[in-house]
């Protein structure tokens, strides 16, 4: 059927532009919470609205302190035909669907996202008899219930459980006419190939939905985790217009004494949250069977991913906004690494990760090596990397400092302290004269030792980039007078071997724009990827130095390979590892392939990051020889 398209203005509704940045969590099951709390299931489950409002709101507020950002109303069967079924009139469902919508605003706030959530008819689409309903009373049956929706003030509307894309269609188009304003969300529930009860299949289920043009569509129900992410993996290959949406139930299904038992762990879900968004899903939430514990095991794994996305729009930055580049304090630089950078000079920073442990001997003694070469410009420490707990690297900085007389740059992410205690560290550090710094987001807590630790990501690298150089201006993230403003030289980390590379240099230049000075790039091994990545960043103006970390033995070339975010070596490199025989031969081996990625960098770049295994000096200057 024929569905007026979207006005243009919608593009500009806040949710729109949320989808467009990044990935966007719905809560989980209202059922499911509404009967492990004593609401049998044959009673009306939209009438607790009015008989349970408290419960309903404290449900509601669950899923907020789990890390949802839209709560869908308790509204999914609030049409005449369903709710009639329970013997509830018609003037009735005004108060229910008000109610539904007044419980979740109450809940969320301002800061959450208020979704009005329309079910299927109850009847079959287009069927004769009693058990169908014609096209003509079902599009007026959805704009009635939209139209209601809309009045009470909800901020988008989701389709949802629609077995047919006829109804589905029909339900937009109603959706539409009622509230033009309104994003849509469409969700059909499929069986578990993906066929719709009208006899779709996948494909053209999802040609059907791009055709809608709704905000994201997809699937809700139908399936569990893993065949949700399966389903998602299908059509993104075949509506790459649309905007995704998945919803799936907490699955597997077991039938046990004739009762169906969804099993999933909170850990599971975590994990398929992350392989959906990487499918290109951004539209997530769960349905039957989910818990505020599963959606709050969803944001760990999202805010791993897009780190501040959900809560970055509680916290105001004092200063101009983002779209405003932001203007450097005009002060002498205050390090030996900045002026050479500055002047337009080649750099070299080898990183040494701070140890486990008390013992600091071993890097330290590193660190003499490289000072002793006179190669080396600064050292590189990491701010406890692969989320392990480590020295503090400020305290290795200016132990650096007070021995060697070497500067260091001190890496600093976002994912362990809140705004107050980023503030209270960046103030210190400058205090104690360590102004070289890298501005990171940070290896999310499930990669190290401590998965159930929390990961705080109050805002991501470009956040806190802006936040230095309010710093650097002599204001706080209040917008208060800091006294004589601090002097850091900060730099940022780019990945030239990114999925979507289009996403990371329009990420590059938001940090230049919020006072990024210069670059460090992950890793390299693929020389034509970094030619790629140079071209398009080149324009920014900001120096890069290129990350080199040469492979100690195929073991840790796989190891890296599999197990490191964001790396990415090529069959060939591994080829050539495999080929060398181990020990000192491999190692030899990613020598030479290290020296070889840094020569061909060098017409491109303004210097070198050199990452060695272990922090060996050894490894470090045996790539420098490239430079000679």
């Amino acid at each position: 059927m024929s569905v007026t398209p979207p006005p243009p203005s919608l593009r500009n509704h806040p949710f729109m532009r949320a989808l467009a940045e990044r990935a966007v969590l719905f809560d989980g099951g209202m059922g499911t919470m509404l009967y492990q709390r004593g609401v049998f299931i044959t009673q009306c489950f939209e009438q607790q609205n009015l008989l349970k409002p408290d419960l309903v709101r404290e449900l509601h507020a669950a899923y907020v302190r789990s890390g949802a950002e839209v709560l869908e109303t308790n509204t999914f069967g609030a049409n005449r035909i369903k709710l009639a079924r329970h013997g509830i009139e018609p003037d009735e469902m005004r108060a229910i669907i008000q109610a539904g919508v007044r419980l979740a605003r109450d809940a969320g706030g301002q800061k959450i996202w208020v979704a009005g959530s329309v079910g299927p008819s109850g009847r079959r689409f287009g069927a004769p008899g009693d058990d169908g309903i014609d096209p003509a009373r079902a599009h007026d049956l959805f704009l009635e219930h939209a139209g209601l929706l809309a009045e009470a003030g909800v901020d988008l509307l989701v389709l949802e459980t629609f077995r047919e894309m006829r109804e589905l269609e029909a339900a937009v188009a109603a959706a539409r006419e009622a509230a033009p304003h309104l994003p849509i969300v469409a969700l059909l529930t499929p069986d578990a190939e993906g066929n719709t009860a009208d006899g779709l299949d996948l494909e053209q289920v999802a040609r059907r939905l791009e055709a809608l043009a709704p905000a994201a569509g997809g699937f809700n129900d139908g399936a569990g985790p893993d065949g949700m992410f399966h389903l998602m993996r299908r059509m993104a290959k075949a509506a790459p217009g649309l905007t995704l949406a998945a919803q799936p139930f907490i699955g597997g299904v077991e039938t046990i004494e004739d009762r169906t038992i969804h099993l999933a762990t909170t850990e599971f879900t975590g994990v398929y949250a992350r392989r959906m968004f990487r499918e290109g899903v951004r539209v997530l939430g769960l349905c039957c069977g989910a818990t505020p514990a599963h959606i709050k095991a969803m944001r760990n794994a999202l805010s791993a991913l897009q780190p501040g996305a959900q809560k970055s729009a509680g916290i105001q930055v004092v200063g101009p906004s983002e779209a405003e580049p932001v203007e450097q304090a005009n002060r002498p630089v205050a390090t030996r690494f900045a002026r050479k950078v500055a002047a337009g000079e080649f750099v070299v920073s080898v990183e040494i990760d701070p140890p486990q442990g008390t013992d600091i001997s071993k890097a330290l003694e590193s660190a003499r090596k490289l000072r002793d070469s006179g190669r080396v410009d600064v050292i590189n420490i990491a701010d406890g990397p692969r989320a392990l707990a480590r020295i503090n690297p400020s305290s290795m900085a200016l132990i650096l400092k007070r021995d060697f007389d070497m500067e260091a740059i001190i890496h600093y992410c976002c994912r362990d302290r809140n705004l107050l205690a980023m503030q209270a560290d960046l103030l210190a550090a400058n205090a104690l004269g360590l102004h070289n710094i890298l501005l990171i987001t940070g290896d999310p807590p499930k990669m190290g030792d401590y998965p159930d630790a929390t990961a705080v990501f109050d805002v991501d690298a470009i956040g806190l980039t802006r936040i230095v150089t309010r710093l650097n201006q002599g204001r706080d993230l209040a917008g208060n007078s800091i006294g004589e403003p601090t002097r850091f030289f900060q730099g940022v980390g780019a990945n030239p071997g990114a999925q979507d590379i289009n996403i990371e240099i329009e990420r590059l230049q938001r940090k230049r724009d919020a006072g990024a000075r210069y670059v460090m790039t992950q890793p390299v091994y693929n020389a034509e990827v970094f030619e790629r990545f140079i071209e398009r960043a080149a324009p920014l103006g900001l120096p890069i130095l290129i990350g080199i970390l040469p492979l100690r033995s195929l073991r840790n070339a796989l190891f890296l390979h599999n197990n490191v975010p964001g790396m990415a070596i090529p069959a060939e490199v591994l080829a050539r590892m495999e080929a060398a025989p181990e020990g000192a031969d491999q190692r030899r081996a990613g020598w030479e392939i290290a020296r070889e990625a840094l020569r061909r960098a060098l017409p491109y770049v303004q210097g070198t990051y050199i990452m060695p295994p272990f922090g060996s000096a050894e490894d470090a200057l045996a790539v420098l020889e490239a430079l000679d």
